[in-house]
């Protein structure tokens, strides 16, 4: 199948492309640069040139504090252009995959979050990403909609990277112990996403590392596996003041009777950290 991922310059869209490419796919890769999915008439070019079979769409707005500050910015990319690329493809006769967040949650629920739960976005992040799948679903009737949770990969700024550049700088971190998740590789998921096209399970998925953990202990194993030294010290999320409201749990699990499911979040850091060294 040909393949069209945009946002292809990024931790995610990167791993996408090298996924879909080592099963055999046809595969074209859209940075930035090539492809803005704001631009309506270089979307239509693009897919009347390339005739993909299916879009996945790996742009997008991720700065979640910095969406408190644009939320008009985050939605334009999020959802209007999400939208708007997915109306593309049905016009084109593709399918549609739109990678969402476990942001579209409050966090008030005890267990994990299916399907079915109902949303509630906290933050400008995660309103501007539930319009997405609003959009995306009323454009073309053969949409992946997938939700995941935390992303970490390499080539760009995340958690781990993050984790392991403050321990070398300072020996000393502070993280939050109150919000729970599911911390996910971009790699496990970029294969994740290759699987899913390879069938019809248009809708819903969510589609996560499997177990949960808080930021704080995210941070401690990051730190066991790496086996770098660096002291762990807890605090709550109102102590750290970040602009935009995060969900106290977002831990997703899948209903599907047939869910793709990604390994634990312990064997993906080690496999993450395994591509990180030189």
């Amino acid at each position: 199948m040909k393949v069209l991922v945009t946002g292809a310059g990024g931790m995610l869209g990167a791993d996408v492309v090298r996924a879909a490419g080592e099963v055999g796919h046809d595969v074209v890769a859209c940075t930035r640069a090539d492809l803005d999915i704001t631009d309506p008439d270089a979307v239509r070019d693009r897919l009347e040139r390339d005739r993909p079979g299916v879009v996945i769409n790996c742009a997008a707005w991720t700065d979640v504090d910095g969406a408190e500050a644009d939320e008009t910015g985050a939605t334009r990319l999020n959802a209007e252009a999400a939208g708007m690329l997915a109306a593309a493809t049905a016009e084109a006769g593709a399918e549609i995959v739109q990678v969402s967040t476990d942001y579209v949650f409050d966090g008030s629920k005890k267990g994990p979050y299916l399907e079915s739960d109902p949303t509630a976005p906290v933050s400008a992040y995660g309103r501007s990403k539930l319009a997405g799948e609003v959009a995306v679903a009323a454009a073309n009737r053969r949409h992946f909609i997938v939700r995941t949770a935390w992303l970490y990969g390499h080539g760009g700024s995340n958690f781990v990277e993050t984790m392991l550049r403050l321990a070398s700088d300072h020996g000393e971190v502070l993280v939050v112990y109150d919000q729970v998740g599911s911390p996910t590789s971009t790699q496990d998921l970029a294969r994740g996403l290759v699987r899913l096209i390879e069938g019809a399970a248009y809708g819903l998925h969510h589609m996560a590392a499997a177990g949960s953990c808080s930021w704080f202990e995210f941070a401690r194993e990051i730190f066991d596996q790496a086996g770098v030294e660096c002291r762990v010290l807890s605090a709550t999320t109102e102590m750290l003041g970040r602009p935009a409201p995060r969900p106290a749990n977002s831990v997703l699990e899948s209903e599907r009777p047939h869910a793709i499911t990604l390994p634990d979040w312990h064997q993906g850091l080690a496999e993450h950290l395994a591509r990180r060294q030189p």
